[in-house]
C-alpha cells in the first residue's frame, strides 16, 4: 500500500510531483492546530514549513505517522521531543537557503545604513519637494565600506555572510560555539569572544539558530555593548530580548536594527514599526526565492522518502529515535 503524505503548506509544483510519484498525497493547505489534529490520523508522514506548528496536542493524534519532514533548516515548529516519544522521526534540510538568505542578509545591512527602505517611502509619498530632509540627515546615511562586521553563528550561512562582507571592503570578526578555521583562512575573519565581538564591530548580524542557549543572546546587558552600532537579524526573533531592544533604540543607543524575524509571528503591530528612520522590516521571508525554494522541496521530499525506504537521512534531528522505534519499523517503500 502507498503511504499517504499531507503537505501543510504550498510546495513548489516540480518536488510536489515527484512526490506523488511514491505517495498518495493531500495538500492541507497551512491548517489550523484544531483541523490539523482532526486529520493527522490519515498521515503516515507529512512534509511542513515553519508555518505549520506540530504540537504535542496534534503529535498525540498521529496514530499512523512515521516522519514529519521539514521544509526548513529551522524546526522549533515541531514538538521534537514529543515526536521522539511517539516514534516519530524528524528531519530538516540543512545548507539549501545558506547563499539565499546570506545574500538577503547584506541586503538588509545595506538598506539599514543607506536608509533606502526609508527613503523608498519617503519618495512614494511624494515628498520630493523636500528632499532637503534627506540631504540635511546625510551625517546618518553611512557606507558598508570600511566598516568591521562581527557575526554571531559561523555555520553555513555565517560564512556566507563572511565572503559576501568580505567583499564589499569590511573586517569580520565572529563567536562560533567553536572556531572555523576555514573561514578564518578564506577570509582572514577574526575569532572573538562574544562579548568582544559586540565591541568591536560596527555591525552585528545574528546567525544563529533558536535554542535554549541563545534565547535573548541580546539582552539588555548585551545591548549596552553596541552604543552606536547596527544590528541586523536574519535568525530568529527569540535571539533579541524585544523590550529591551526598542528602548535602546528610542534612547537613540543602538544606531538601527533590521530584522527579518520577531519573536512571535505573524506581527501585525509592533512598537518598531513607528521607528522607520532605524530600523528595516521584513516577515521573515529571507530564504525565499524560486530557486532555494524548488531545492528546498525536493530535499524535503527526499528526506521524506528515505525514512520510508527504511534508511536514515542525513538531515535526521532526533537522532535518539533510532532507540526508541528502529528504522526497519517504518518502511513502507
Amino acid at each position: 500500500m502507498r503511504p499517504k503524505v499531507g503537505v501543510l503548506f504550498k510546495m513548489k509544483s516540480n518536488p510536489l510531483e515527484e512526490l506523488k510519484k511514491h505517495a498518495d498525497v493531500e495538500l492541507l493547505l497551512y491548517p489550523s492546530v484544531e483541523e490539523l489534529k482532526e486529520k493527522i490520523g490519515e498521515f503516515d508522514g507529512i512534509i511542513v514549513s515553519p508555518l505549520n506548528p506540530i504540537p504535542l496536542e496534534v503529535i498525540e493524534r498521529a496514530e499512523r505517522l512515521k516522519v514529519i519532514s521539514c521544509h526548513s533548516a529551522g524546526y522549533d515548529h515541531v514538538d521534537v521531543k514529543a515526536a521522539t516519544e511517539r516514534g516519530i522521526y524528524v528531519t530538516k534540510v540543512s545548507g539549501v537557503l545558506s547563499e539565499a538568505v546570506a545574500e538577503f542578509a547584506v541586503g538588509l545591512m545595506i538598506a539599514l545604513l543607506r536608509k533606502i527602505a526609508y527613503t523608498d517611502r519617503f519618495i512614494r509619498a511624494g515628498k520630493w519637494e523636500s528632499h532637503t530632509v534627506i540631504w540635511s540627515g546625510f551625517k546618518d546615511i553611512e557606507t558598508v565600506y570600511g566598516k568591521t562586521v562581527g557575526i554571531l553563528g559561523m555555520g553555513a550561512i555565517g560564512k556566507a555572510i563572511a565572503r559576501r562582507v568580505k567583499a564589499l571592503g569590511t573586517e569580520v570578526v565572529y563567536w562560533s560555539r567553536s572556531r572555523k578555521k576555514d573561514i578564518e583562512e578564506e577570509v582572514n575573519a577574526k575569532y572573538l569572544p562574544l562579548e568582544e565581538v559586540l565591541k568591536s564591530a560596527d555591525i552585528v548580524v545574528l546567525a544563529l539558530p533558536a535554542t535554549l542557549e541563545t534565547y535573548n543572546i541580546i539582552n539588555e546587558e548585551r545591548l549596552k555593548l553596541m552604543e552606536g552600532k547596527y544590528l541586523v537579524n536574519i535568525g530568529r526573533g527569540s535571539l533579541v530580548d524585544e523590550e529591551a531592544l526598542v528602548k535602546v533604540l528610542k534612547d537613540g543607543k543602538l544606531k538601527g536594527y533590521a530584522t527579518d524575524v520577531f519573536e512571535r509571528e505573524p506581527v501585525t503591530e509592533h512598537e518598531l514599526f513607528g521607528m522607520e528612520w532605524e530600523t528595516v522590516l521584513t516577515p521573515h521571508h529571507a530564504g525565499l526565492s524560486r530557486e532555494a525554494m524548488e531545492d528546498m522541496g525536493f530535499r524535503a521530499v527526499e528526506n521524506l522518502l528515505t525514512v520510508l525506504r527504511g534508511e536514515i537521512p542525513g538531515d535526521l534531528v532526533n537522532r535518539e529515535i533510532l532507540k526508541v522505534r528502529p528504522i526497519e519499523e517504518v518502511k513502507m517503500l
